[in-house]
């Protein structure tokens, strides 16, 4: 993303009489039944449910009933009155809540509405009409609540029952500081029990809860546990100050494991600390490994002098698979070939499988002056459908290996699959436009469901339009080749026309789209990126006023028409920075242009493939790899052929032009010996996120 920035079915007799005692069962087997002989919603039930539903959800009450006159029976009127609850949550009764609960059991509006209630019912201290609704396994924060409940109510605290799987958890909400602390004060939080949180805590990174957690051990061990939270927040401070630090296991623990996270941050400043702390802490032999091991990981992710020699001088109980990556990414760096090789011959077994050494191997050995090894290497590699496959078939004038299949579809599957409530449901929210709510009643309607089922209702998800289901259930074995639904050619979003009114390659653009979002037009990222092509609103108001669009603030680009307008644009700006390079402004896209231009300025002289392969950030290195090998793909699935990867990826300082209707064009065709693809780069489903730290 730009940085600017997840059934019951119907019984087949009547229940007509039923004893007193019953009668909640009989409404949840009722209320959860298909609804096979009801008639497919209409356009006008969407609109007025669409109408309804913002009125319950904006203004609550019993206005919206008004709107909804006339779907009682269809399958989302529950989720209508939950919305209105939720929003009247501060004025509602424990009586209403039930009522509803009683009414929708099992729902997920009901699940909903149950913890939303229970915890303003919390914030009330409400502890006597709490209880009554609370269930175990609705999340810690409500846990710790019902423990306070039953204190309120005079229930005295047991660890082994109230607290022992909590304290198993590195961090825990607010909620439970009132538990925690009423533990305490009973004596039930010992040293040794502090001790084995604080361990487990700092294990996870969680400076926070080794800090609070220091304030109840006794003095002196409450001074050596500030220094443990002190290493994980402020490195540092932690390597300057333990050189006054006794040589206790603990104290040790905290300088390595300073070290260890201040290579990240600094690998000189590392280095000079390392040179002090091994000649005052007896480190183990685990310990001083993991310092060794950082120091040299981050010399290499900033591409030091000497950086790799230290690699390879890694003592082996030192190394590990990121240092022998590492250390091919050095000496592609320089482009020491004869370095190359001797470092993939370093790489454990698994690693040397992989696409991606397997191709600088043979590019190693065609730069030895061994042609023949290099070319039955790359015709060994083109046979498979990934970014490095595409490579190879280029240097090895390989037609790329693409070979679709074909799902066949099981209609008897289906017509059970489209009988199913709570897949009704699913298909419905996702057609008024609730792609969240949506998932969930997908994911609950298929719990426990076997893989045939799983794929028949991703096909008929995808024959709605909704693609995001495909992508993620087609995602292993042979449904990777299911290229139609995994690489989904979205006409409506108007991806060709904006993409060729922004002046880039549609292609790109639905390459861009598909690693971003995977099709989720909801997709929100932690940055704030949003919607199909993971835009943040300050992006998107940026290249509106750029290009005199309209812009009606953040949530529009949750509207995949809008988010690909903006998309396409933005996407421009970024190849126009980098003379149109796809590969580069994809790089962009995900890293931010100014990483990527400090990138640029460090190694810019290097080939496309090789620069590709010394991106610091493994999460942009995967980005770029896939980006362009789903641009091959999507350039197939278009026109029935592909621009060559090497034509994609030009010169660093030459100038791309986006493919013409007369461009050279690659022929696509099925190896003979096709299998299952492999999940290499270009094979990936999900989306990603843009990072900010070096790779590790």
């Amino acid at each position: 993303m730009p940085v600017f920035r997840s059934s019951p079915r119907r019984l087949p007799f009547p229940l007509t009489r039923c004893l007193a005692g019953m009668a909640v069962v009989v409404l949840a087997l009722v209320r959860s039944t298909s609804a096979t002989a009801a008639a497919a919603p209409t356009d006008a039930q969407r609109a007025a449910f669409k109408q309804a539903y913002a009125t319950a959800q904006q203004q609550g009450g019993d206005a919206w009933r008004a709107q909804a006159q006339g779907l009682r029976d269809y399958v989302l009127y529950p989720y209508l009155e939950a919305a209105a609850l939720e929003h009247d949550l501060a004025t509602l009764d424990l009586a209403r809540v039930q009522d509803y609960l009683t009414r929708y059991p099992a729902m997920i509006p009901a699940d909903d509405l149950r913890r939303a209630f229970l915890g303003e019912l919390a914030r009330r201290q409400d502890w006597t009409d709490f209880l009554p609704l609370y269930q175990d396994g609705l999340g810690d924060a409500l846990t710790c609540d019902a423990l306070q409940a039953r204190m309120a109510q005079g229930q005295s605290l047991d660890f082994d029952r109230d607290l022992a799987a909590l304290w198993q958890k590195p961090a825990l909400p607010g909620a439970c500081d009132p538990v925690l602390d009423a533990a305490h004060d009973a004596g039930l939080l010992t040293p040794t029990r502090l001790w084995a949180r604080i361990d487990r805590a700092v294990a996870a990174g969680a400076g926070g809860t080794v800090a609070a957690l220091a304030s109840w051990l006794p003095a002196r061990d409450a001074e050596t546990a500030q220094r443990l939270a002190l290493a994980l927040r402020d490195p540092a401070e932690a390597v300057a100050q333990a050189a006054h630090w006794p040589d206790t296991p603990r104290h040790r623990h905290a300088a390595a494991l300073a070290l260890q996270r201040l290579a990240r941050r600094d690998s000189s400043r590392a280095d000079q600390a390392w040179l002090t702390l091994r000649k005052r802490f007896h480190f183990s032999d685990e310990q001083r490994n993991d310092v060794l091991n950082a120091l040299a990981l981050f010399h290499a992710t900033d591409f030091d002098d000497h950086a790799l020699q230290r690699l390879a001088e890694l003592p082996a109980a030192a190394q590990t698979d990121a240092t022998r990556e590492w250390r091919v990414r050095v000496a592609l760096a320089e482009q020491n070939w004869r370095a190359v090789l001797g470092a993939i011959d370093a790489l454990s077994p698994e690693q040397q499988r992989d696409g991606e050494w397997r191709y600088f191997r043979a590019r190693a050995l065609a730069e030895l002056g061994k042609p023949a090894q290099a070319q039955q290497q790359y015709t060994a590699l083109a046979s498979e459908p990934t970014f490095f496959g595409f490579l190879a078939a280029d240097r090895s004038d390989a037609p790329y290996a693409l070979c679709p299949w074909t799902l066949d579809e099981d209609d008897a599957r289906a017509r059970s699959l489209l009988a199913d409530i709570g897949m009704q449901r699913a298909f419905e929210l996702f057609a008024v436009d609730l792609p969240r709510d949506a998932r969930r009643e997908w994911a609950r309607a298929l719990r426990g469901s076997d893989e045939t089922t799983r794929r028949q209702a991703a096909l008929l998800a995808y024959q709605r339009g909704w693609y995001d289901r495909a992508v993620f259930t087609f995602s292993s074995g042979d449904a990777l080749r299911l290229y139609e639904q995994r690489f989904p050619l979205a006409s409506q979003d108007g991806v060709v026309p904006q993409a060729q009114q922004a002046g880039i390659d549609p292609s790109w653009a639905y390459a861009i789209a598909r690693a971003e979002s995977a099709w989720m037009s909801d997709a929100h990222s932690g940055a704030d990126a949003r919607g199909l092509m993971q835009l943040i609103p300050a992006t998107g108001a940026q290249v509106a006023r750029s290009y005199g669009l309209p812009w009606n603030g953040g949530d529009s680009l949750y509207d995949p028409v809008v988010n690909v307008q903006l998309g396409t644009r933005y996407l421009a700006q970024m190849a126009q920075r980098y003379n149109g390079a796809p590969w580069l402004a994809s790089a962009a896209y995900n890293a931010g242009p100014i990483k990527l231009d400090q990138w640029l300025a460090a190694r810019g002289t290097l080939p496309p493939d090789v620069f590709t392969a010394t991106i610091p950030y493994k999460e942009t290195r995967e980005y770029v790899a896939r980006v362009m090998a789903f641009s091959v793909i999507y350039d197939w699935r278009l026109s029935g052929s592909a621009v060559p990867v090497d034509q994609r990826l030009t010169p660093i300082g030459t100038t791309y032009v986006p493919p013409a209707a007369g461009a050279v064009r690659k022929p696509v065709s099925c190896p003979a010996d096709v299998g299952t693809e492999p999940a290499a780069s270009g094979s990936v489903a999900a989306p990603t996120a843009a990072s900010s730290s070096s790779d590790s």
